[in-house]
């Protein structure tokens, strides 16, 4: 049993350990054990980057608490990984996978952590990432690269990118170092490496979850959500880490008690009656699905429409999102803001120092350049008040409302996308990546799903018949 605890979900550790069978300072340690063995062995697939020093006695709080008879609840005794962008007030760094922000100890947890620990969860380490989450420069800087930690590779296909920016969180969680894992998303950053790692990703809706000490790119789009290896798994996970922060002015439109209890919207034959859009591709996409996609693709959608989904084809999603735009304007401002929240703890505290220590360690640092901090740094204004930048708000505000149309007109609850649709962390909607299949080649195939705003629940209830429905494993194959 204890060869393969690793892989286990939420619901099986709790059952263990209220069967004392399990303590929770054997389930860190198996999972140390595993990530010495896989992870930070030579050629190991490099994903975490730090270890919280305090595991071990956390742990054995946690199990004196369970021999005094308390019942493990929400997320107790659950290991979970950090992206390194998300603060925690302990021994663990947050440096966004930055050398220049190597020694930055965060003053503060960021409310997700405290959410997470409040809802019992252990703190494992921190998972590497792109550095920058992918914004630092644009000389073709792989997917799960940082100066601090190296390079992520995928735990099914090591030539094969691991896709990012979280992804640390996604290879961590698709290889067992972890029972769940968190990642933040601009652009695509939780939902992509997900898809590359055939694990289960939410991109929540924008203001769902508060983003108070997550080191950002743009206020605009930013958010964070659960990585897990099920569904049921991101359903506890994403429940844990929701509701109102007080620092954070998104989330004030949404009552906290009113969150969810997600483990709710789970029915594995929810799929009946549900209304589903597809999204298929356009001339305008940079990629196409090969062979092995399109068999998965148009499988899922067999598997929808037998399972008593209402489909309607051919959806039209054919945007092209200024994301990019507004993340130029809105970087710096963000940044220097995080940056003075951290006190004493860093000798940096603005942008422009990021690439002045970038600069004189440019042989570490800069292996791929940092064109995108110098553009933010001098060419914009770091104030927000340029009319490119206030036309694109405007025009964001357009695009939601032409995407709520799409749900309105089509008389859809969700929509199943061939390919990424950029257009959700764009305007804010919640989307979702689950696997559908493996290639010849092992690399998982993933699925993108996306539903109105704040209706999570459906996005969940669908992933979670369709997991039911196909079974599949994709562990990754040594």
């Amino acid at each position: 049993m204890m060869n393969e605890i690793y892989y286990s979900t939420i619901e099986e550790i709790h059952r263990l350990y209220k069967e004392k069978k399990l303590t929770v300072r054997s389930l860190i340690i198996t999972y140390l054990s595993r990530i010495a063995e896989i992870d930070k062995c030579n050629d190991g697939l490099n994903s975490v980057l730090e270890i919280n020093p305090d595991v071990l006695f956390i742990a054995d709080e946690f199990d004196e608490r369970l021999n005094k008879g308390e019942e493990p609840r929400a997320l107790f005794g659950i290991p979970v990984l950090v992206k390194d962008n998300i603060n925690t007030k302990d021994r663990l760094h947050t440096s966004v996978g930055s050398v220049a922000l190597a020694d930055n100890y965060a003053p503060y947890d960021a409310h997700i952590v405290k959410n997470l620990r409040q809802a019992g969860a252990i703190i494992l380490g921190k998972a590497n990432m792109t550095e920058f989450a992918n914004f630092m420069t644009r000389e073709n800087m792989p997917s799960g690269y940082s100066s601090r930690g190296g390079q992520v590779i995928n735990p099914h296909k090591r030539d094969e990118t691991p896709s990012g920016s979280s992804s640390g969180s996604g290879v961590a969680t698709a290889a067992g170092l972890c029972t769940v894992s968190i990642g933040t998303e601009t652009s695509g950053s939780i939902v992509s490496p997900a898809a590359y790692n055939g694990i289960v990703g939410i991109k929540p809706t924008m203001g769902l979850v508060g983003r108070s000490g997550i080191i950002p790119i743009a206020s605009t789009l930013d958010t964070a959500g659960p990585m897990t290896r099920t569904v049921r798994d991101a359903a506890i996970l994403l429940g844990a880490i929701a509701g109102h922060d007080p620092d954070d002015p998104a989330t004030h439109t949404r009552d906290s008690a009113k969150v969810k209890d997600y483990l709710q919207c789970l029915d594995p034959n929810g799929l009946k009656g549900l209304s589903i859009g597809i999204d298929r591709f356009h001339e305008t996409d940079e990629s196409k699905l090969n062979e092995e996609g399109r068999n998965a693709f148009d499988n899922i959608c067999k598997v929808l429409s037998n399972a008593g989904a209402v489909i309607k084809d051919n959806v039209n999603l054919d945007y092209s999102p200024s994301s990019i735009k507004i993340m130029r304007y809105e970087f710096k401002a963000c940044m220097n803001y995080y940056l003075s929240t951290l006190s004493g703890n860093s000798s940096v505290k603005t942008l422009d120092g990021i690439i002045k220590f970038n600069q004189e360690h440019a042989a570490v640092a800069l292996k791929y350049g940092q064109s995108l901090l110098l553009d933010c740094q001098n060419n914009t204004s770091g104030t927000m008040t340029e009319t490119e930048y206030l036309q694109l708000l405007a025009e964001r505000e357009k695009t939601i409302a032409a995407f709520d149309k799409i749900f309105d007109d089509n008389n859809i609850d969700i929509i199943l996308c061939e390919g990424f649709p950029r257009i959700a962390p764009f305007t804010g909607f919640p989307s979702i990546s689950i696997p559908i299949g493996r290639k010849k080649d092992n690399l998982p195939i993933g699925s993108y799903w996306i539903a109105r705003r704040f209706d999570e629940g459906i996005l969940l209830k669908a992933a979670y018949a369709v997991e039911q429905l196909l079974g599949l494993n994709l562990q990754p194959i040594p």
